[in-house]
């Protein structure tokens, strides 16, 4: 069992259990900590350091999370095996970032370049989410023939949907206030056309934004703004080119699938375990570029650790060309330990297109989302791509931008964050008659929980009963690739729902699925 002299700083910007994940973090990552090797007892460690047991269960509890260590029943804590991580970033130690392009440089690139053609007119519009299309496969959702929406309240008195939000929270009156000021004071500018990449100050905004929050590295050069992931695929699909073989999780979220289906790409489905995507599955599937979602897969749940996104990186970097697409989704909503950097952070060479959007922490109306391009990517962009227009309005962006510089995005968070957990906390209590029934899963982030039925029933039988009962659950096949007929899984969400509701669709679903 290793010792440690851990020297903790009481009036130090870290607090206690945070300075502690971070020393053993790192001894890990230098090789100081080697893997099979025994942790300090909680216990113990706390009686060292003289602070609470709690303090130090916290920091395993992050580092288990993050794939560091792993716990042994009866045993104690260990330190996974992270050889790959280390190589990689032994290689990778001692490069410098790619120098900033000048700006007449890159007007000159996209003067001379081989940049021809017209923007098109036919951007992928909008459609209604896919399990507004007949989710649940019920009776009700046929009689509406699967695609035209009827109020809800005629069929069912409660609708746990995995992404509704709760809007209650939205600080309207600041949103107001500022969309005043910069119509008040704003020149004409504002009104001219914009950069094609989006404002470079609201760029700049956001590069800010996610190095703090999500340890992304880059530049506002590298980020694309557009209205929604479903504008920014579309011009992904025109950077990588056509005909691309691209791997992608079952389940997984269905209307990223069904975007690369337009476009002709080859799609493999790559099998999922407890940490997610199966980088060992991917050599066989001969892809060039793998779509993913690290920071809580949507609609499972999964957290990947740190030694599987590593394995990803490895498999990205064996050979020119490949690409992995990271989908940060529901990254701001996380009820256990900090939030995991994103896989972006690790990039050393450039192998990762980081994908966000302020749809889910602020409001889906909003439709800004984000691309992060590699530095490789950015170059055949300016060259091929460039002539694009910015979708977003330059009025929206910089209500945006101001909303972000004012620090109120952050209280906005801050405040929903509270808001969530208190209702996950209340739906995790009102499924304790639950348990032994059913085996809860995705309960460590996001907006939604997962509860697949032990006693055999299917999941499309749970789906009728609920709809019975006047309530709407979700089922994971609907965000399978090939559907799965022995599925006996649901989803909860809790986002879009009051406290009042959550109590009162548990006590119907428990009456339909546990007291009958």
């Amino acid at each position: 069992m290793h010792e440690m002299t851990i020297q903790l700083q009481t009036e130090g910007k870290l607090c206690l259990y945070e300075q502690i994940y971070e020393y053993i973090k790192n001894e890990i990552k230098s090789g100081k900590l080697l893997a099979g090797e025994r942790l300090p007892s909680t216990r113990s460690l706390a009686e060292y350091l003289q602070v609470a047991r709690s303090t130090v269960d916290y920091a395993y509890g992050q580092l288990l999370s993050e794939g560091y260590i792993e716990s042994r029943p009866c045993k104690g804590h260990f330190v996974c095996s992270m050889e790959e991580m280390f190589r990689l970033e032994a290689e990778s130690a001692g490069r410098a970032l790619h120098p900033a392009k000048e700006s007449a440089a890159i007007k000159r690139r996209i003067t001379d370049g081989s940049a021809s053609g017209k923007a098109g007119e036919a951007f992928p519009k909008d459609t209604e989410d896919l399990l507004c299309e007949g989710a649940g496969l019920s009776k009700v959702t046929e009689s509406l023939g699967g695609r035209m929406k009827k109020p809800l309240e005629e069929h069912c008195r409660i609708d746990f949907s995995p992404f509704d939000i709760d809007m209650s929270g939205f600080p309207f009156g600041v949103w107001k206030k500022i969309t005043k000021n910069i119509l008040n004071y704003a020149n004409s500018e504002l009104f001219a056309r914009g950069e094609e990449q989006g404002d470079y100050d609201f760029r700049r905004t956001i590069s800010r934004y996610l190095h703090s929050s999500r340890g992304v590295n880059c530049r506002p050069e590298q980020i694309i703004v557009g209205a929604g992931n479903d504008y920014l695929l579309f011009l992904l699909e025109k950077i990588l080119g056509p005909r691309v073989r691209i791997a992608m999780e079952n389940p997984t979220y269905k209307r990223s699938y069904r975007i690369f289906q337009s476009f002709s790409y080859t799609i493999a489905t790559v099998d999922m375990d407890e940490w997610g995507m199966r980088a060992d599955k991917l050599e066989q599937e001969s892809v060039s570029a793998v779509y993913v979602m690290p920071s809580h897969q949507f609609p499972t749940g999964t957290v990947m650790p740190i030694g599987r996104r590593m394995e990803l990186l490895k498999w990205a970097g064996r050979e020119p060309g490949r690409y992995l697409i990271e989908d940060d989704y529901d990254s701001e909503f996380r009820y256990h330990g900090k939030p995991i950097p994103a896989l972006q952070a690790s990039d050393k060479h450039g192998r990762v297109i980081y994908m966000g959007t302020f749809s889910k922490a602020i409001a889906p109306a909003i439709r800004i989302s984000f691309m992060v391009l590699p530095e490789s990517l950015l170059e055949k962009y300016l060259r091929d791509c460039a002539f694009y227009s910015c979708t977003v309005s330059r009025i929206d962006q910089s209500i945006l931008n101001e909303f972000i510089q004012e620090g109120c995005f952050e209280r906005h968070l801050n405040k929903m964050r509270k808001i969530y957990r208190a209702k996950h906390e209340l739906l995790l209590e009102c499924l304790q008659p639950f348990r032994t029934a059913f085996e809860i899963s995705g309960e460590n982030a996001g907006l939604h929980l997962l509860l697949t039925s032990k006693t055999g029933i299917s999941e499309k039988e749970l789906i009728r009963r609920a709809m019975e009962g006047r309530v709407r659950v979700y089922g994971l096949s609907e965000n399978m690739v090939e559907t799965a007929s022995d599925s006996r899984t649901v989803l909860i969400g809790f986002g879009g729902v009051s406290a009042d509701e959550i109590r009162e669709g548990m006590e119907l679903l428990e009456k339909a699925w546990i007291k009958q």
